[in-house]
């Protein structure tokens, strides 16, 4: 060998400048790190459901095992059925994803080029900006309104060279929302050749009146994509399965991106099984309903300002002239693990999940200890 080779520069230009996302401290490094017992640690970073599985998604597992040596259903037949079913919606309509970020990854790879434009708001999921940068696009950050997106500003940022809005409804990490009348005016606004990416991933826990139901959308535009996940209120995050609703046409696209076998076995027949179990999800709902309750009260019985949020995380601001990671890793080394959200522009913020009851209380005391 006459000399080692830079295999940076032989990756592809979009690629050569990513940074891996940062997903939430896992329960197991931070007993590594602090010589902590795991069982004394409460994750509360990552917007996971803390009830644990649906006993029909275990049930639905176990089934599978004696099949663990053949491939999935790579068409996701039964799921498929389920789901149509349930949302009323059509099978040629669904694609399937290893967690809806598979569909933000096939849209990207369907519809944009090097040099087109993508459109995102600020505070919005960072993984937009990953898939865009991944094939060469710019992305087109629009500032937030109130935390939130702001539709008119985005309809405006749109030009010749954008090929997809991508809108977070709730937007995590910030958890605000769009109304219908919002969104179905915004829609009305963009060219229909650009297609608008609706990513409804805590839809489930929403409870607004005038909060919009995307697929309800769908024929009315046919350049609406939506993304909805089992990971949240379903409880199968560690599964990664998610799903996209489109129009049949652009479904086909997706579909001929998506890898073979995207979707285990495992996750086909848990989710199937969860999207039946209504008295989980419910269960589920209600947790989360007390445990922002409880948050927001402590929040204001420390004086501490918060986002409204209408997901199952929640955004605090700490106390003028604290530096936000000294109050999240004074919290580490109480054993709670909380997201900081300094790289979607929001320094002086943390991001805590809502928890169980007995997980909440923990959070409050250690909270309340490092802010004293």
């Amino acid at each position: 060998m006459t000399g080692a080779v830079d295999f940076t520069e032989l990756a592809v230009e979009g690629v050569r400048g990513l940074r891996p996302y940062q997903p939430g401290k896992p329960i197991d490094e931070l007993a590594r790190e602090l010589g902590l017992n795991e069982a004394d640690i409460v994750k509360l970073a990552s917007n996971e459901n803390p009830l644990g599985p649906s006993p029909k998604a275990l049930d639905a597992i176990r089934n599978e095992l004696a099949d663990l040596t053949r491939y999935p259903d790579g068409a996701g037949f039964e799921l498929k059925k389920a789901l149509c079913e349930a949302l009323d919606i059509r099978p040629e309509q669904i694609t399937l994803g290893n967690g809806s970020s598979d569909i933000l990854d096939f849209i990207t790879r369907v519809f944009v080029n090097d040099g087109d434009e993508i459109v995102v708001s600020q505070h919005a999921f960072a993984i937009y900006g990953l898939v865009a940068k991944m094939v060469g696009a710019n992305t087109i950050e629009v500032p937030a309104r109130n935390f939130g997106h702001d539709l008119e500003a985005m309809a405006s940022a749109v030009t010749e060279k954008t090929r997809i809005v991508f809108i977070t409804n709730p937007n995590n990490p910030t958890g605000t929302w769009l109304t219908k009348t919002e969104l179905v005016r915004f829609m009305d606004q963009v060219p229909q050749r650009v297609l608008v990416l609706l990513d409804e991933a805590y839809f489930e826990y929403v409870d607004e009146a005038e909060y919009p139901n995307g697929l309800r959308l769908l024929e009315q535009y046919p350049n609406l994509v939506v993304t909805r996940t089992f990971s949240k209120a379903y409880g199968l995050a560690s599964l990664r399965v998610g799903y996209g609703v489109s129009s049949p046409e652009i479904a086909d696209l997706l579909n001929r991106v998506r890898p073979p076998f995207n979707v285990d076995s495992f996750a086909l027949a848990a989710a199937k099984a969860t999207l039946t179990d209504t008295d989980y999800v419910s269960r589920s709902v209600a947790e989360n309903n007390a445990g922002m309750k409880r948050l927001v009260e402590a929040f204001h019985a420390l004086n501490l300002s918060h986002i409204p949020s209408v997901g199952n995380f929640v955004c605090f601001k700490v106390p003028t002239g604290v530096n936000a990671m000294d109050v999240y890793q004074g919290l580490l080394q109480r054993g709670v693990i909380v997201r900081p959200v300094a790289n979607y522009e929001m320094p002086e913020y943390l991001r805590v999940s809502i928890g169980t009851s007995a997980e909440n209380e923990v959070f409050v005391a250690a909270l309340t200890a490092v802010l004293s």
